[in-house]
């Protein structure tokens, strides 16, 4: 519920400052723009490319989490779904937050929001069904490029799926 809460909250700011952006330039430089920054994403992700991503580099502080399952866990959550105080290792959510701005009509705020949530869900329920040795981790790594030109296309092709939806 946190995550899908702090998603929210994130997509519709950048929904709403979005519609400006989208009243404002016109409907080709927004979707060149879109384009080409998908294009680099996604020659970041399958690791063509070096490039740094914006990122806050802190974890959720522990003590949140001492304030009770309920209340503690919807504090970890909204904290880490909107993605503004933790790593990231992946410039998809960037990519995600550009389409907002540029092309996603505010009806699809929510949408997005609940992609972002659910993939940060994923990647902590995975994680479960593996032991604590390490094991998890280092799956991840032998497997990092594959999974991540894996959710790039998915990412892309989601938007490419939303904005055809929209009427684009």
């Amino acid at each position: 519920m946190g995550l899908l809460l702090g998603a929210s909250s994130v997509a519709v700011v950048a929904a709403t400052i979005g519609g400006v952006f989208q009243a404002l330039l016109p409907p080709s430089l927004r979707l060149g723009l879109l384009a080409l920054l998908a294009g680099v994403v996604f020659l970041r992700e399958a690791g063509l490319i070096t490039l740094t991503v914006p990122e806050n580099k802190r974890l959720v502080p522990e003590h949140v989490l001492g304030r009770g399952r309920v209340l503690g866990g919807v504090q970890f959550g909204f904290e880490m779904g909107t993605g503004m105080r933790t790593y990231s290792p992946s410039a998809l959510p960037h990519l995600v937050l550009v389409s907002l701005l540029l092309a996603v009509p505010f009806s699809g705020a929510l949408a997005a929001a609940a992609g972002f949530a659910m993939a940060r869900w994923i990647m902590a329920a995975a994680s479960i069904f593996h032991s604590e040795d390490g094991e998890w981790t280092e799956l991840w790594f032998d497997n990092q490029r594959l999974l991540a030109v894996a959710t790039a296309v998915g990412t892309i092709l989601s938007l490419l799926l939303g904005l055809w939806t929209a009427g684009w």
